[in-house]
């Protein structure tokens, strides 16, 4: 039970930093087709490590983060005032191919499943 709070809030952050980026216009995150992995944040609630992933791919999602990194500040504001946090944590955004590699694991299954089909 004494994560309880810090994965709540992990969750939160999650669910704002979603909705802020949709609202940010650097190109750089705007044009892209991004997901938040996952949030984990620390037991004492002050850094929050953010996993970006986006369809496009590894190197997508690192030019994405270099939009992000410089709209931190302005991302930061905007989940403490809108979770009401006493203190915000301090984010880290790290690019994470998770999505394309499930693409691709999709694509294989598909084909896999496809063949099976042609067999029977």
């Amino acid at each position: 039970m004494a994560g309880y709070k810090a994965d709540r809030t992990s969750e939160d952050i999650k669910r704002e930093i979603i909705a802020v980026m949709r609202e940010l216009k650097d190109p750089r995150v705007k044009d892209k087709i991004l997901t938040v992995v996952r949030v984990e944040v620390t037991h004492d609630l002050s850094y929050a490590k953010v996993y970006v992933s986006a369809m496009d791919g590894i190197d997508s999602a690192k030019e994405a983060v270099k939009g992000l990194v410089s709209a931190t500040g302005k991302i930061r504001h905007e989940v403490g005032t809108r979770l009401r946090l006493r203190k915000t944590p301090e984010l880290k955004f790290i690019a994470d191919d998770s999505v394309e590699h499930s693409i691709e694991l999709f694509k294989k299954i598909e084909k896999a499943a496809g063949n099976k089909n042609a067999e029977n």
